[in-house]
């Protein structure tokens, strides 16, 4: 099977222009006769909005039900994202975590991923359709709603890349790539072509918010390849790989 496995940040699915530009790209993959998995982020700053709605209620909000609250925002993304791909003729299915076969362990609002169950995406994939997994969530033994961190939804991504044995995952960003330094703040920033796990972590230690730290262990520990890059990039990307 000819499989790739993306993931869509925030401001990528930001809003419904983003989504379309970000629909475009995933079918421009299913032309060339590929299967694509798809994993979400929240539109925007949907999350620090569920954040701040929860703490005007109570400021140290029970972890459960943080869990169960922030955990909605990926899902519209999810749901958008199938609606958009339906209406261009692209059949898609959307997932929670929990359906998507992801498992945690209880930790609420820092869960770890403890085992994914694959048999629906690929009963999905199999009947040719695209698999939009909502990121950053899962299920615990209990089957109670957790959530992975903040910018958890890239370690859903290579988590899954993982389980599904594939060998590289896409994480599309509002960057077309990884800088030595942040390219919003600074002209002469200059994109990294080639970054290993080990440098790439230090870069995430050190306050870059390209990756998720976890999302960088995993894809070591199965050696995966990430490319980062942008939805409208034509030609810059980074990738963060064993060499």
């Amino acid at each position: 099977m000819n499989l790739i496995v993306m993931k869509f940040g925030g401001s990528s699915v930001a809003d419904n222009n983003k989504l379309k530009i970000a629909a475009e790209k995933i079918i421009s993959f299913l032309q060339e006769d590929t299967k694509v998995v798809v994993i979400v982020s929240a539109q925007g700053n949907t999350t620090d909005k569920l954040l701040e709605q929860a703490k005007e209620l109570s400021m140290e909000p029970n972890k459960r039900e943080l869990d169960m609250l922030l955990s909605t925002g990926e899902q519209i993304s999810c749901s958008k994202l199938a609606i958009l791909l339906n209406e261009m003729n692209h059949k898609a299915t959307s997932m929670t975590g929990w359906q998507a076969g992801i498992v945690t362990d209880s930790n609420h609002t820092q869960a770890k991923i403890q085992d994914i169950y694959t048999n629906r995406i690929y009963d999905l994939l199999e009947t040719n359709e695209v698999v939009v997994i909502a990121g950053f969530q899962g299920v615990d033994e209990n089957q109670n709603i957790t959530t992975l961190g903040r910018d958890g939804s890239d370690t859903t991504a290579v988590a899954i890349c993982a389980a599904l044995e594939q060998e590289e995952c896409y994480i599309f960003t509002d960057t077309d790539g990884v800088y030595d330094k942040d390219p919003n703040k600074y002209k002469d920033a200059k994109i990294i072509k080639q970054i290993s796990y080990d440098d790439m972590m230090i870069l995430v230690q050190n306050g870059a918010k390209v990756l998720h730290d976890r999302c960088i262990k995993i894809a070591k520990k199965y050696d995966i390849k990430i490319i980062v890059t942008s939805p409208v990039a034509t030609e810059n990307k980074s990738i963060v790989c064993s060499t």
